[in-house]
């Protein structure tokens, strides 16, 4: 009876099997079905996840390719195991970028004011808001009352002449190296251009101001030394071939010692154009920056034209500012190289928002008190001790930065961390970019507005170093 039971078992059909166990393979192994329970199985389809509100929503505000993308990521991580399969969605949601763009809002707690590889000044609320109102389509060269074009991007040059009145007239290009290629192109191409050799300067990443002017099928003529230049030293190569005299601002670094340079009044009364490139951008005296040239008082004494960037000590967008004689001005402004180096809308509004609207971001970093940052600082670094971070409350100095006032420091006040914050804190959900100094990082409040306080806290607590024992 024993020997029929098995044989009848052994004459089971090889479907019997894959029913009950599953296919067999050639080799006789039985390949069994995935367990019920296996959470792979359980992670939600794309098609059902992208029917979430939420996500239906993200995909109108970011597009379907970024979206999918991070459902893609959760679904991968419910299948490593690394997420649940019920929490996919949620996963999905906060891999999401803040924007469309792939460009990260950061917390500059660098101490330096104008961080060029942080784009130099932030915006203003007030310029934010003239971007976005002007990302629609605008009445930005056309007159809405006689219904024909207009000068482009007036109300902004307007802005500039009110706030500059000693300009004849302005006009806006798309970055400061622009303003003086332009003046190059169109006054001496074919001719020269007298300079000192105190201030044949390079800018950042490598750009050199000899080569810029160069470009311009301009000849340069140096004039001087490297530590002194005089009047006279301009005005003995003068002559038929001299397009104009040009004065650069060393603006990111200093010769002192036994030093001479040709102030500006000195020079207009050679015979020639005088162009002054100041270079940071101010557009008048700053009692914080005794030393930093500014347009109305270069203007004042006597020069044809004034080059300067928008996006530093103005405070406003990446633009390059020319103002100084009216018909000079204006010969540029009709130059064919003009057209090629406009301003868009968007930064037309910035500016003129900049221009005219309330203290920028920049100013006010400038004007803050030492004592209200000390006290901030003290503030944030008790919250952090509290959590069993070690934070302190440090003294430090700050910079202008982005070419301005070389050399110049402003006292300031910063939250104190053990150094491997550095690194966790620049990679965080919020970024925070400070400083290495003494072994320590620093967190620098100048530049980090008040009401950042907490979000550069709350930053500093979500991102305590592997190794770092809990609050």
């Amino acid at each position: 009876m024993e020997q029929r039971t098995a044989s009848a078992a052994d004459r089971r059909t090889g479907a019997d099997r894959a029913r009950s166990n599953g296919p067999e393979r050639p080799d006789g192994t039985v390949v069994r079905p995935p367990d019920a329970t296996d959470a792979r199985r359980r992670v939600p389809r794309t098609d059902r996840l992208l029917s979430d509100p939420r996500l239906i929503a993200a995909v109108h505000r970011l597009g379907a390719t970024v979206v999918k993308s991070a459902v893609r990521e959760a679904q991968q991580r419910a299948r490593e195991g690394t997420v649940p399969p019920e929490r996919v969605p949620e996963t999905a949601l906060a891999l999401l970028p803040g924007t469309a763009s792939g460009l990260r809002p950061v917390i500059n707690a660098t101490g330096v004011l104008l961080h060029t590889n942080l784009g130099r000044a932030p915006l203003s609320a007030a310029a934010r808001q003239a971007v976005q109102e002007a990302a629609g389509p605008t009445d930005v060269e056309l007159d809405l009352t006689a219904g024909v074009r207009a000068r482009r991007g007036r109300s902004a040059l307007g802005a500039l002449r009110e706030r500059v009145p000693s300009a004849g007239d302005v006009h806006v290009v798309n970055n400061g190296a622009a303003a003086l290629v332009l003046a190059a192109t169109a006054l001496a191409t074919g001719r020269e251009i007298v300079v000192s050799r105190g201030e044949m300067v390079e800018i950042g990443d490598g750009f050199r101001l000899p080569d810029l002017l160069v470009s311009t099928g301009a000849r340069l003529r140096e004039v001087g030394t490297t530590n002194r230049t005089t009047a006279a030293d301009y005005a003995a190569v003068l002559g038929p071939e001299t397009a104009f005299v040009l004065k650069v601002h060393p603006s990111n670094f200093r010769i002192t010692g036994f030093t001479r340079s040709a102030e500006t009044a000195e020079l207009t009364g050679l015979g020639v154009p005088v162009v002054v490139d100041i270079g940071s951008g101010l557009l008048a005296p700053h009692p914080a920056l005794p030393g930093e040239p500014d347009a109305d008082t270069q203007l004042r004494a006597g020069a044809s034209l004034v080059t300067a960037s928008g996006d530093k000590l103005l405070g406003g967008p990446q633009c390059g500012l020319l103002l100084g004689d009216r018909d000079l001005v204006r010969t540029l402004a009709r130059h064919p190289l003009a057209r090629a180096l406009r301003v868009d809308k968007l930064t037309l509004a910035a500016l003129e928002a900049t221009l005219s609207g309330p203290p920028t971001p920049t100013a006010l970093a400038l004007a803050a008190d030492p004592a209200a940052l000390r006290a901030r600082a003290g503030r944030i670094a008790e919250r952090l001790a509290a959590a069993g971070i070690d934070a302190r409350p440090v003294e430090c100095a700050a910079t202008v930065g982005g070419g301005g006032a070389p050399g110049l420091t402003l006292p300031s006040a910063a939250v104190s961390l053990p150094e491997p914050y550095a690194a966790v804190l620049r990679t965080g959900p919020v970024p925070v970019v400070g400083r290495l100094e003494s072994g320590r990082c620093l967190l620098d409040l100048r530049a980090v507005p008040g009401q950042d306080d907490e979000r550069l806290a709350e930053a500093v607590r979500a991102a305590r170093p592997a190794g770092e024992g809990p609050a």
